[in-house]
């Protein structure tokens, strides 16, 4: 599958999680995306940790705001009655408890529902961002990433070879192979509709307990 409806695929689904009235951190890359598939009526309230409540859709190219940002210097739009404030104000938010949802990319998941997202050891990186403060203060943490790397590795890890970001906190994954609940291991909750249950089992490195009503989720074409 193309990469942008892979991105697509897993931002659709990822947003069907969400419900009227919470308060989402949406982690830069992929997780951006999320906002896109939310309607205006759902009430659905993205916060992001630079000092934003109240982001909406990815502008166009031709009318993105260059002072307007994310916390990972992307472009986007806010809704009637966003409100702006200073980072202390915004990580108060979060370390408060306030956020119902974050939604994070991965390097790694583990069965215990540790992440590794934020460093590769060797390798630059800007700094540790916000992801250890948003996994730890959210109410529920998704997971939304590829099912493997770009190596055709598995990401979901019987145990985290990398530096951890949090231990235990994750509740879901998804990918655009399948969702996946973390609940004492984890659990096959959906697979696409483009993939099998021996596919997502030989690129999954950990058991995996499949949900006894098993779904399908997606469309062959884009989503």
């Amino acid at each position: 599958m193309d990469k942008e409806l892979v991105r697509q695929r897993i931002a659709r689904r990822v947003a069907q999680e969400l419900s009227r009235g919470d308060l989402v951190n949406l982690g830069i890359g992929l997780p951006t995306l999320v906002a896109n598939y939310i309607s205006d009526d759902l009430g659905v309230i993205f916060q992001s940790e630079n000092g934003l409540v109240g982001l909406g859709p990815t502008p166009a190219e031709d009318s993105a705001d260059p002072d307007l940002t994310n916390a990972g210097g992307q472009p986007v739009t806010v809704v009637p009655g966003a409100a702006y404030f200073d980072s202390a104000l915004s990580f108060a938010i979060i370390r408060g408890g306030h956020v119902d949802v974050t939604v994070l990319g991965a390097l790694e998941v583990d069965r215990e529902g540790n992440l590794a997202n934020w460093i590769i050891p060797g390798k630059m990186v800007p700094g540790m961002g916000g992801a250890m403060d948003l996994v730890n203060g959210a109410k529920r943490v998704i997971i939304a990433m590829e099912h493997c790397d770009k190596e055709g590795r598995a990401k979901i890890l019987e145990s985290c070879r990398l530096p951890l970001t949090a231990a235990g906190q994750v509740n879901l994954i998804v990918t655009e192979k399948a969702v996946i609940e973390v609940n004492n291991g984890l659990v096959l909750k959906e697979i696409a509709v483009d993939t099998t249950l021996e596919e997502v089992l030989s690129q999954t490195a950990t058991e995996l307990r499949i949900a006894d009503d098993l779904k399908t989720f997606g469309t062959k074409e884009s989503q």
